[in-house]
């Protein structure tokens, strides 16, 4: 592929800052690709080969459209809905190797949904105002780098111009560092981890790793199973061993660390084999324990994990629903699935005698999966906390039982 880097952003009011970035590249003996996505104008400081006009079009509207309602969210996401389509179009057909861009909140929204559209592994730096924080929008579940602008994206000064130097340098070094030439071969197992799950994915991993396979641990922090979930939809893994799905207590609880509504829909969507935990369902993830919600401060089991994380022992209710979301998702897959429950708890601090035991609240989200999912899925109970040696062997079992029925399909 040719050392080529795309410049993706607003040409009609970051034209200066981007001939400044196009400069250091171009220096740097790489070549330039350029996407204008201004609504209001382009730039003379330099050649565009994809103009906004083109992207407003693959957006789903035109730049006079766009222009005469003068409604800027509307324009922001048209480009955006565009970019998504350019972007990875352009990358598909080799001409380019990694991509660029420089904005605020906006023009970060509208280049890094062009970032998010590509493979992982394609070099993506975007200079923004907006890299630290809640980044999750802009980086989703891709290995986009926020590059910190310090001052706005306004002109190039004394500062800027040393960020936008190294930001340049940076996508220039990503795009000629060499990758590993030795590749594995192995089929490829996902696993998600917590904290309180460590001993057990630990030991799932050194076991099938014996069984030749890779396996790729995710920690579930949301961000973690969104990423785990994309590599599934891209088709890059074989199975997933979903030991620790407690970002479903998140998305119940309104928690910090959920992936969506989406989540434990990926493998039955690509047909892989899927083996399911509930492990730390027992547990929502907050902030600061003075920063909890209102309606969690008085009467909810809390504990103060570290000065950043609380978390909070989930209910009765909050594990019903859970139980009927988890046989929802697997009765909608078209491959191979199972459940595993541990019924000495899904914790550490769900283990007997610990913080968060609490098996009539386990009961709930086992009994409304039971009482929810398809007869033809196997759900299997065993006396055991879910670090004990004789579950994660097990979960060994059932994860290759699964690959084999995978694989006879």
């Amino acid at each position: 592929m040719a050392q080529t880097v795309l410049l993706v952003g607003a040409f009609d009011t970051k034209g200066s800052e981007y001939a400044f970035v196009r400069e250091q590249i171009l220096a740097d003996g790489l070549k330039v690709l350029t996407l204008n996505t201004g609504v209001l104008g382009s730039t003379d400081l330099f050649p565009v080969d994809v103009e906004a006009d083109q992207v407003a079009i693959a957006g789903g509207s035109t730049l006079s459209k766009l222009r005469e309602n003068k409604e800027r969210g509307e324009a922001m996401r048209a480009m955006a809905d565009g970019v998504a389509k350019l972007v990875p179009d352009l990358y598909a057909k080799g001409r380019f190797a990694g991509v660029l861009g420089l904005g605020g909140s906006g023009g970060s929204s509208v280049v890094t949904a062009g970032m998010r559209a590509l493979p992982i592994g394609v070099p993506k730096v975007c200079v923004s105002t907006v890299a630290s924080g809640q980044t999750s929008a802009f980086v989703g579940a891709k290995d986009v780098v926020l590059f910190p602008s310090i001052t706005d994206v306004a002109g190039v000064n004394r500062i800027s111009q040393v960020i936008f130097t190294r930001a340049a340098g940076a996508i220039c070094g990503m795009v000629r560092a060499k990758l590993p030439e030795a590749v594995d071969e192995r089929p490829i197992i996902v696993a998600s981890m917590f904290g309180n799950t460590t001993e057990c994915v630990d030991d799932c991993r050194t076991a099938l790793d014996e069984q030749g396979y890779e396996v790729l641990v995710f920690h579930a922090t949301g961000t973690g199973g969104q990423t785990m979930e994309a590599l599934v939809d891209e088709g890059l893994v074989d199975a997933v061993l979903d030991i620790t799905t407690t970002e479903w207590a998140d998305e119940v609880c309104g928690g910090t660390l959920s992936a969506g509504p989406d989540r434990l829909s990926a493998p039955g969507r690509q047909g892989i084999a899927h083996l399911i935990v509930p492990g730390c369902v027992d547990m929502a993830n907050f902030g600061p324990i003075d920063t909890m919600p209102e309606k969690y401060k008085s009467g909810r089991n809390l504990y103060e994990w570290n000065p950043a994380i609380t978390l909070m022992r989930t209910t009765v209710e909050e594990n019903a629903k859970m139980g009927k979301i988890f046989a929802e998702k697997a009765n909608a897959a078209s491959g191979p699935v199972a459940f595993l429950l541990p019924l000495r708890g899904v914790s550490i601090l769900d283990g007997d005698g610990e913080r968060f035991c609490d098996r009539e609240a386990d009961a709930a989200l086992f009994d409304a999966l039971k009482e929810n999912l398809n007869p033809s899925i196997a759900v299997e109970e065993m006396d055991a906390n879910i670090n004990d040696k004789v579950f994660s062997a097990r979960a060994v079992e059932r994860m290759l039982e699964l690959v084999a029925e995978s694989s006879a399909r």
